[in-house]
């Protein structure tokens, strides 16, 4: 059974004069508990109550209020549509369940009417409100808790009013409900409802009850209106907080976006959060969990308090940074005067006390577990600051995005260190090819001329086959240096070598080299090469292979760059660091200041792989550079420019503790 008619348009048609207003949520909400509270007050002597809840979900919420109405009155009616248990009952009060497709699904109806007193309330919800509320799950209680409702209806105190829609109600019950006839025809004698009250029916009836005390209703309705007003007002100040929340992270968020600079991120972030949180100092610097200390490298301050930008804060023996780490969450002090984490630290209360710090709030900033750095907010007024959870989420919200930044400034870092990778792999993906294109291919046609023209000429003079043979045999040595360099180089970036360190004495590691130089051609006439190494030079801590590598290929520099007229010098000092600094310094070519820094680079030749005079890979320098830092040493190279001569420089570790030491045997590579 359903009834699609609307008590409303129907109580409407009856009371033409009547003027339906338009209701909130809210409102009705207040006026229902008010003309409940006033039966509940005992004002009343047995009244007749009638409501209509519209769904049982909203029944729920008010079952206890009509349990305890029930005490007051056996002429009590609830109405809904039921949704799970809720069916015709008589067990407190009684219980009209009606179909969901009943009119009375979309209305809010209450009335109460005694012998002295009569109220009516009698609702119908927009259009707008029911197609909102349809949107969402039937599990959550929308309706109640959303103060957008919309209704139109009539709310008055008239008894005539009053009495007319309690007629229309109980002839729905009467419906629904045939067998409580006879306790509907007791309600309407007692309280003389459905008598005639006119001719046409349109004569308006203004007689209200005014016999009894209404200033409990009227109280108690004041006091739920303010209620709500207090509840729209705190509503109202969350959204404002929110919407300055969100403001901030924005401004944040569309810094990160618009600069990759870390720096002026974080600035932003700190000037942002100090102005809005009203802090007196807002910091944020970089620190990681096993550092000892971090510099101050933004602040944000309000007028006359001290600034701490640039100063160094430790945190090895801070009580409350050690307890961020092991906890992984932020914390904060409400007064640094009382907290024990504070007093009990002579740093932190001398830091409190220099800065004036009263309150103190510490949230790290977290990517994936990694502590990447602080936000630290200070007070320093009086009283203390009283931390609010709003507050504590927005300073987190801030270092998620203060860890964002730094991430992607990290990103950023190594995108461009990988581009200068590989854009110093291409340059020696074409130096290799230039190389190999230059170096064995120039070798192998000569040696494949030498060797066509020894086997097709068997008449071939002696002497000249002697050239040929000379030269194919030079070439192919070229040959194998170049393949023995390019393996050496490979091996030494690749950590590939087993480093032997033993106690060695310098100058035999010179004349070693140097009688692999004498090795050279004999048609090239070398410079001037003279040792001058000091005899109580301490002995030398490194594998004797390698060093005897270094100095021949620094020899070997030198006398392709210095004319034979020209002189090479090879010096020792001790210096002031426990190290021998050893330079081998020439009179030849010399180098363009602009151009020290790169001779150590892989395939540098001052004249270009392809038009050079002297020959070589341009590895030599390399594989130096790489064996000199194999043992913690340094290698640099100066000159004053061109033609002005050169002088390498490079260290090796002395033995600690000793000053003389029987010369050690220096194997030959």
């Amino acid at each position: 059974m359903s009834i699609s008619t609307s008590v409303l348009s129907d109580l409407l048609k009856s009371l033409p004069y009547l003027r339906p207003q338009l209701y909130f949520k809210a409102s009705l909400t207040a006026l229902s508990h008010a003309m409940e509270d006033q039966v509940l007050a005992g004002t009343l002597v047995q009244p007749l109550v009638i409501a209509s809840f519209q769904r049982e979900r909203f029944y729920r919420q008010e079952a206890h209020r009509y349990e305890r109405l029930a005490q007051r009155s056996n002429q009590i009616y609830v109405l809904s549509a039921p949704e799970t248990d809720f069916t015709n009952s008589s067990e407190y009060y009684e219980k009209v369940a009606f179909e969901q497709e009943d009119g009375l699904s979309q209305e809010w109806h209450l009335i109460v009417i005694a012998d002295n007193y009569a109220t009516c309330l009698v609702c119908r919800e927009s259009l707008g409100s029911i197609a909102k509320n349809r949107e969402l799950p039937e599990f959550i209680p929308s309706l109640d808790m959303d103060t957008a409702r919309r209704f139109e209806g009539i709310w008055t105190s008239e008894r005539g009013v009053s009495l007319k829609a309690a007629e229309l109600l109980l002839d729905r019950i009467a419906i629904y409900r045939p067998e409580l006839f006879s306790k509907i025809e007791e309600a309407r004698r007692r309280f003389g409802i459905g008598e005639p009250r006119g001719d046409s029916g349109t004569e308006q009836v203004s007689e209200y009850a005014c016999d009894i005390d209404t200033d409990p209703f009227v109280q108690r309705l004041v006091t739920y209106l303010q209620a709500s007003q207090y509840k729209l007002h705190k509503a109202y100040r969350s959204i404002a907080a929110q919407a300055r929340k969100e403001r901030l992270v924005n401004s944040i968020s569309t810094a990160i976006r618009r600069s990759l600079d870390p720096r002026e991120v974080l600035q932003v972030a700190a000037q942002e959060l100090g102005q809005h949180l009203e802090a007196c100092r807002c910091l944020i610097y970089r620190a990681q969990g096993t550092d000892h200390q971090a510099i101050i490298e933004h602040e944000f301050l309000t007028p006359g308090t001290v600034s701490v930008l640039g100063q160094t804060w430790e945190l090895e023996k801070n009580p409350l940074f050690r307890e961020i780490v092991q906890q992984g969450e932020g914390l904060c002090v409400n007064d640094t005067l009382s907290d024990y984490r504070v007093t009990s630290s002579a740093g932190l209360s001398l830091i409190a006390k220099k800065f004036a710090i009263r309150s103190w709030l510490i949230e790290p900033v977290f990517f994936q577990g990694r502590l990447l750095g602080i936000v630290e907010l200070h007070y320093c007024r009086m009283p203390p600051h009283d931390w609010q959870s709003g507050e504590l989420d927005l300073v987190e919200a801030i270092a998620t995005q203060v860890g964002a930044a730094l991430i992607q400034a990290e990103a950023y870092a190594n995108l461009e260190e990988l581009n200068q990778q590989l854009e110093a792999l291409d340059r020696t993906r074409s130096n290799l090819i230039a190389i190999t294109g230059h170096e064995l291919r120039t070798p192998l046609s000569t040696i494949q001329v030498c060797l066509e023209s020894l086997a097709s000429e068997p008449d071939m003079p002696v002497e000249l086959q002697q050239v040929m043979l000379n030269t194919a045999l030079t070439d192919s040595e070229r040959m194998r240096k170049l393949v023995q360099d390019f393996l050496t180089l490979s091996n030494l970036e690749s950590g590939r070598v087993e480093w032997h360190p033993e106690s060695l004495s310098l100058q035999e590691c010179v004349d070693l080299a140097l009688s692999r130089n004498r090795t050279r051609s004999s048609t090239e006439k070398p410079a001037q090469i003279k040792a001058q190494i000091a005899q109580d030079l301490p002995l030398v801590k490194a594998d004797g292979d390698w060093l005897v590598e270094v100095l021949a290929k620094l020899i070997d520099n030198a006398c392709k760059f210095t004319p034979p007229q020209g002189k090479i010098t090879i010096k020792a000092i001790h210096n002031s660091n426990q190290m021998v600094e050893v330079t081998v310094a020439d009179t030849g070519r010399g180098i363009e200041p602009n151009r020290l820094e790169i001779v150590f680079d892989r395939f540098y030749q001052e004249e270009g792989a392809l038009r050079r005079t002297t020959g070589g890979t341009g590895l030599g320098l390399a594989i130096c550079r790489q064996i000199v830092n194999g043992w913690g040493g340094e290698i640099w190279a100066e000159s004053s420019g061109k033609d002005q001569g050169s002088q390498f420089h490079f260290t090796i570790p002395i033995v600690q503790g000793i000053k003389e030491e029987k010369r050690s045997k220096v194997k030959s590579k």
